[in-house]
């Protein structure tokens, strides 16, 4: 056996520990980068019509009544790769009773909560992140991330909507993605994306066919921002679990627009198809238009009002063959740098009967309050 002298341990040791030394230096400059954030929502909602299963109808995450919840909270984790060459990534971690699963692929919520349930933990956001140097930088995400479709979110420390309840656009298109995206800016005002997914709302894919979509951003003066926005893929039908071959699509068109210093508008129109969609034959079409105005009062107080339309002709977005018509006025008053709390009042109306009363008997409106507290940083 050959023996290993003092001075050759010496030297191992020490390359070793220059390795070691290194490899902890590159480590330290990457965790520094990391920004740590966090967001929790709690709420109460009551329905005037007191419907006999305690449940909100056509809505996502208000969906019980007369009753005080810990609707989400969230831990985000995130390095942005700001430069070209740089990694990333971001990790949102979210736990609570009232968030929608960012796992489905059906014909979207339906009467009740019969396509949403309270799934008390989800990865919502998941994905590393490369800068490539590609022109100005092509950003590349890979993993899951937030829907590119509509005009509002699912809330987070990095922004919240106008208002509380979300709109029957949003409750009706995709929530995330999971797959490739890219992001380029052409100019200041002009930017492109483009996605290769497992559909809408599959962390794994059930099917052959995959999801394509795509954006492209235009700042068309100071105060007006257009998003022309696109979605397709091949998902679950009626009789045809495996469906890889009739797509279902999403035409999204949204406008920001800065009217006055203390006015802005928020204006989001979808329109849907799908081929056989509810059977062999039987194609199914929807549209809506959602148009927000938000008014800050002052530096604490602000006015949002909502008013929404949506037309599932065939019902196959809400499992009803129905019009919907919704307003919604919301206040929300700045407690702090970290705190907002909020009250709000809608009024639901539908062609046809999908609410019921505290009898279980069918009702064409909907009314309810609600008061929600926000927490950030």
């Amino acid at each position: 056996m050959r023996r290993i002298s003092l001075k050759g341990l010496a030297c191992i040791a020490l390359i070793f520990g220059l390795t070691t030394s290194a490899h902890a230096d590159s480590a330290l400059e990457l965790i520094k980068d990391i920004e740590v954030h966090g967001f929790a929502s709690s709420s109460y909602s009551y329905n005037f019509d007191q419907p006999s299963d305690k449940s909100n109808r056509l809505r996502v995450y208000d969906f019980d009544d007369n009753s005080f919840k810990f609707d989400n909270a969230e831990i985000v984790l995130k390095k942005d790769a700001a430069n070209i060459g740089d990694v990333g990534f971001r990790l949102d971690m979210t736990y609570g009773f009232s968030g929608p699963q960012t796992n489905k692929a059906g014909g979207g919520p339906s009467v009740g909560t019969t396509d949403v349930s309270d799934d008390d933990f989800d990865l919502q956001i998941a994905f590393v992140q490369y800068n490539a140097p590609i022109g100005n930088g092509l950003l590349i995400d890979f993993g899951k991330f937030a829907t590119h479709i509509g005009a509002e979110v699912m809330d987070g420390y990095d922004g919240w909507n106008s208002n509380f309840s979300r709109s029957f656009l949003f409750n009706y298109g995709p929530f995330t993605h999971t797959g490739v995206r890219m992001q380029y800016a052409l100019s200041d005002t002009v930017g492109l994306l483009g996605m290769i997914s497992n559909g809408q709302d599959n962390q794994t894919d059930t099917n052959a066919a995959k999801g394509f979509g795509g954006q492209v951003s235009w700042m068309a003066c100071d105060n007006i921002t257009l998003l022309f926005n696109y979605f397709g893929s091949a998902e679950e039908q009626v009789n045809q679990a495996n469906n890889s071959d009739d797509y279902r699509h999403f035409f999204d068109v949204v406008a920001d627009i800065s009217v006055t210093n203390k006015l802005s508008l928020n204006l989001n129109y979808v329109y849907g198809t799908e081929d056989n969609a509810r059977g062999a034959g039987l194609d199914a079409q929807w549209w809506g238009f959602s148009g927000i105005a938000r008014y800050d009062v002052n530096n604490w107080l602000s006015l949002n009002l909502r008013g929404q339309f949506f037309d599932d002709s065939d019902g196959f977005r809400s499992s009803t063959v129905q019009q919907l018509a919704s307003f919604t006025f919301t206040p929300e008053v700045r407690i702090n740098n970290n705190m907002v709390v909020r009250a709000e009042y809608r009024h639901d109306d539908s062609s046809a009967t999908p609410f019921i009363d505290r009898n279980t008997n069918p009702q064409d409106t909907q009314d309810t309050v609600a008061f929600n507290a926000l927490f950030y940083f």
